[in-house]
């Protein structure tokens, strides 16, 4: 809970969460969210909050210099542990998709030069992993690029782009890929995603109409369904993707992609487990 203390402190010197967000890089509803958390972890509400301040009330006031010792030993403990040795914890918020090969190479070349530090993965939809990020929730997130601008105080970092392609079971006959798409039933990429959104795009864009059987959003149960001849799907191609029984058709000239990246509140410390964690996902994703 030290970094819900120091935002205490934070807002308790600056008297409002506007205010005391933009000291620490963080948006309104993150602070607010951290001070929720930390209410709930002390069992007392801890400022008077008015439509423009938040006012330090009894507890509060009592609290404020135990969090300020709480921090202080903290940063002395952090000071002078050493830089040798470096433990504690890293949570990552991660697609499906990235779980089952980037991530895994990335956390191996983390473990490898920080083998004390406890990295936890935190499943979820690209929407939700973003709104864990603003709120503080997670350290770091791998997701896809979200189709609108981000908030000034959190960045993006491209990994690699997957190539979006028409997956046709194995007994389908060869035919152009718009004829697939308008005759066979659709397996739809969900439209709730951020993934799912680029290839509803598509398809409205060139005026293209499906006979739809299914929507999910899990890429492997997707191509899974296309294998067992349900249908076919317009799907990002994994680098490690099982194509047992699949037919990838490539939509030549119309092709489009899905960018998948991390998002944070970039650019991390010099020297942090994030830092490092953020190479290793780079170095990770641009393997072969």
């Amino acid at each position: 809970m030290i970094k819900e203390f120091k935002t205490f402190i934070a807002v308790a010197r600056d008297g409002t969460f506007t205010g005391a967000g933009a000291h620490l890089g963080l948006t309104q509803s993150a602070v607010s969210a951290q001070i929720k958390r930390l209410e709930e972890y002390l069992g007392v509400a801890l400022f008077d909050r008015g439509a423009r301040a938040a006012v330090l009330n009894g507890p509060g006031r009592e609290m404020l210099a135990q969090a300020e010792e709480l921090v202080a030993m903290a940063e002395r403990m952090v000071t002078t542990a050493g830089a040798g040795h470096v433990s504690g914890s890293l949570r990552i918020g991660a697609i499906a998709s990235v779980q089952q090969d980037l991530l895994v190479r990335a956390v191996g070349r983390f473990r490898a030069v920080y083998p004390d530090v406890r990295v936890r993965i935190v499943p979820g939809v690209s929407l939700s992993l973003l709104g864990q990020v603003d709120a503080g929730e997670v350290d770091m997130a791998v997701l896809i690029r979200p189709p609108f601008t981000l908030p000034p105080e959190l960045g993006w970092h491209r990994l690699l782009n997957e190539p979006v392609v028409l997956a046709v079971p194995e007994s389908v006959p060869e035919a152009p890929w718009r004829e697939l798409l308008a005759t066979q039933p659709f397996i739809r990429y969900d439209r709730a995603s951020f993934g799912g959104r680029v290839v509803d795009i598509f398809l409205k864009k060139h005026r293209i109409h499906v006979h739809e059987a299914v929507e999910l959003d899990e890429i492997e149960a997707i191509a899974n369904m296309v294998r067992h001849g349900l249908g076919v799907a317009l799907l990002p191609q994994l680098r490690r993707l099982d194509v047992t029984g699949l037919r990838l058709v490539p939509l030549a000239e119309q092709a489009f992609h899905r960018e998948i990246g991390i998002i944070g509140r970039l650019p991390f410390d010099a020297g942090s487990v994030r830092e490092k964690m953020a190479e290793c996902l780079m170095a990770a994703a641009a393997e072969p």
